[in-house]
């Protein structure tokens, strides 16, 4: 019973972690000029950055479950503030030479977004196993999520709506391979830049102040199923047909 009870105080714990996490995220994402940073053509972003931070706390799961929330909060803004491409990130804005959206801006809205999570979480357990201290392991998850963000945004824009994005921001299809190799290594890498140093400067406080609470909730629930186990065998103890005050 106490092993139950612990195992249900743990669960607790990581959904409320968790919940705080998606709450983040979403705050992040709709403070003006923070999570999505509306530059000439296209956006930056710092959202994803709490999708790495959770996904190093919580694991790779968590970080696809906030990569999720970050696609769907890319849908909504770029929904209800449009802008030249937003085209390719909700299918609720008309891709140019059409009345209609396109359903597979889901796609680029959504996947890529769900595997900075999965990305950074499997990276960083990976790298923790020879990095001790964490620093590297926290730059690795930090550096790999962001770009894996970038390069398969960028290179599903390519793939999917080439042609109109080109159209878009007024670049000719032959010149658009160049335009995104540009936006990787520029955005891609000063994005990834901020992502390291803010999550190696932050991870370890967060993991300690985490691993403190974890630890006085597990506390507390040690003692009430110790008290729970106690009453019940008292309470067996008390009724025990083999008792001689029973049996009289």
């Amino acid at each position: 019973m106490a092993k139950k009870a612990l195992e249900s105080g743990k669960k607790t714990s990581y959904m409320v972690q968790l919940a705080l996490m998606i709450a983040l995220v979403v705050a992040v994402s709709f403070i003006p000029v923070l999570g999505y940073i509306p530059l000439v053509v296209i956006k930056a972003t710092t959202v994803h950055i709490p999708v790495i931070i959770g996904a190093i706390i919580l694991g790779p799961k968590a970080g696809a479950v906030l990569g999720f929330t970050m696609g769907m909060t890319s849908i909504i803004k770029n929904t209800i503030e449009p802008s030249l491409t937003s085209f390719v990130f909700s299918p609720f804005i008309p891709v140019p030479g059409s009345d209609s959206g396109d359903i597979r801006a889901l796609l680029i809205a959504i996947v890529p977004r769900m595997l900075i999570g999965v990305v950074a979480g499997l990276v960083y357990r990976l790298v923790s196993m020879f990095d001790k201290k964490g620093f590297a392991a926290c730059g690795a998850a930090a550096l790999l999520g962001t770009l894996t963000n970038t390069g398969l945004v960028m290179g599903g824009i390519y793939m999917i709506f080439g042609h109109q994005y080109a159209q878009a921001i007024n670049v000719g299809f032959e010149m658009l391979g160049t335009f995104i190799m540009g936006v990787v290594a520029t955005n891609g890498l000063a994005e990834a830049a901020v992502a390291m140093v803010l999550c190696i400067l932050l991870i370890r406080p967060l993991m300690k102040a985490l691993k403190r609470r974890s630890i006085n909730n597990a506390e507390k629930e040690e003692l009430k199923a110790a008290a729970a186990e106690a009453a019940e065998q008292s309470l067996t103890e008390e009724t025990d047909p083999k008792d001689p005050a029973v049996l009289d």
